[in-house]
């Protein structure tokens, strides 16, 4: 097809914008079934987790983990008497990150046969992304995978004082001196904790009455008390009014008339999906906000038009962005099995601090304010002979929330040390919607903390 600069336009069966996980899933299938695919990136092969999220914030993060767990461990604890090698961790978040060069991804597209475009690409009319002066025709479909940026809020300054995102939070090259933190979801407790951890004095404010807002109650206490007893100064239930940098100082004025100071400013105040610039308006859509798709991940409106992960706002996690890349792929290659497009507020979910928290499913609020017939149990997750072996002195609870029309869970949480491994059980069950009297016949094998199931399930009275 020869186009309006009288270049030849190269055709695929599908075009992916965006190469990072969920771009990277989606095409990798879609190649797997036999297609010809073509995957556009401007930056870096793998995208925002493993270069600027996932990856370098969990190896900042694992340093002080590993150190804490050793201390708590007679006979390492012996062993475990220095501090923490700054550079070293640093040095291995480097390694983490391929110093930001992707080389080590691209094989991988390679092998596939999935041809790599360099550039920024924008939707052109049906069924064409225009990347620069190239023009890709699709023949079966477009994939938008573009993810999502930090929210910049309207705050009067924020702009201008050049506040970090989480690119800059987990690749600066030293510790600042003093970081405030305006955020206290997942991203600003995993970022403050980890650079308090590596020398910096750390405040962090958040609007809500506590951090981690849409987690259980206990969870929040248990994080925001393991951050106050690192030194970090956490201030909730106010926010920033203002915001100025001069003199290499960022000052936040704060809406109860008291300031935050410090020599950086991280934002974590939510994402924004990444629609601005991609060429939404050639096919009469908006880029105000999420792209819409059904269950399939398609846009109704577009039957050649896709968009998964962050993009679509329905579920901003990594994993989640994986799970819609496979739905998606399976939608074009005709492969019709029923898509439950499972996330959203119930997806499982993991916030990395000491203690981590993991859960999956409602909140026992959420599952009320859902109009869903709760019950909560709860567990010590460290009260089983599995939990001694992570040391004493360590917060973690377990809470199973039962839709007690029908018997299954539809929420579960767990707080302590490394609790994150003991959440696929629970994502199992309330996916498989497995009825609890056939959950009570799972025995826990001992001595593992995986016992925890036996004293939830024996809370609720099986």
């Amino acid at each position: 097809m020869l186009v309006d600069d009288q270049r030849m336009a190269r055709a695929f069966d599908v075009v992916v914008l965006g190469a990072g996980p969920a771009g990277e899933v989606c095409a990798g299938r879609l190649a797997d079934g036999g297609l010809e695919v073509a995957i556009v990136e401007e930056h870096l092969v793998g995208g925002e987790c493993s270069f600027y999220a996932c990856m370098p914030s969990k190896a900042l993060l694992r340093p002080a983990e590993a150190l804490e767990e050793a201390r708590r461990i007679p006979g390492a604890a012996e062993a475990a008497t220095g501090t923490l090698d700054v550079p070293a961790a640093l040095a291995r978040r480097d390694e983490v990150i391929h110093d930001l060069d992707d080389s080590a991804q691209v094989p991988w597209l390679d092998d596939n046969g999935i041809t790599l475009v360099r550039g920024r690409g924008r939707l052109d009319g049906k069924l064409t992304v225009r990347v620069g002066d190239e023009v890709l025709e699709a023949r079966r479909a477009v994939v938008v995978s573009t993810g999502s940026d930090a929210t910049m809020p309207p705050i009067p300054g924020l702009a201008e004082a050049e506040p970090w995102t989480n690119r800059e939070a987990t690749v600066a090259k030293t510790p600042p001196e003093h970081l405030v933190v305006l955020g206290g979801g997942p991203v600003g407790v995993e970022l403050a904790q980890a650079w308090r951890s590596l020398g910096s004095a750390v405040t962090l404010v958040e609007s809500h009455e506590h951090v981690l807002g849409r987690e259980e109650p206990f969870a929040a206490e248990e994080v925001e008390q393991a951050l106050g007893d690192a030194g970090v100064d956490v201030r909730t239930g106010i926010r920033a009014t203002a915001v100025a940098r001069s003199d290499g100082k960022v000052t936040v004025t704060l809406s109860d008339g008291t300031e935050a100071i410090g020599d950086e400013l991280l934002l974590a105040l939510g994402r924004t999906p990444r629609t601005d610039g991609i060429g939404l308006d050639s096919v009469g859509l908006g880029a105000d906000g999420p792209i819409e798709t059904d269950n399939h991940l398609h846009v109704q409106a577009e039957p050649w038009l896709y968009a998964i992960g962050d993009v679509n706002g329905r579920a901003l996690l990594t994993h989640q962005g994986k799970y819609q890349g496979r739905i998606a792929a399976d939608h074009i290659l005709g492969r019709a099995h029923a898509s439950l497009v499972y996330g959203g507020p119930l997806s499982p979910r993991i916030v990395f601090t000491e203690p981590q928290v993991a859960s999956v499913g409602y909140t026992l609020a959420a599952a009320l304010e859902a109009g869903i017939d709760v019950e909560a149990v709860d567990a010590d997750v460290n009260d089983t002979a599995g939990g001694s072996f992570y040391g004493r002195g360590v917060p973690g609870r377990a809470r199973l929330v039962v839709d007690e029309n029908r018997r299954v869970l539809v929420g579960a949480t767990f707080t302590g040390a490394e609790v994150g491994d003991l959440l696929h059980a629970a994502t199992i069950a309330i996916v498989g919607e497995v009825p609890l009297d056939r959950l009570w016949h799972a025995v826990p094998c001992f001595p593992s903390r995986s016992e925890v199931w036996l004293k939830l399930l024996e809370a609720y009275g099986l």
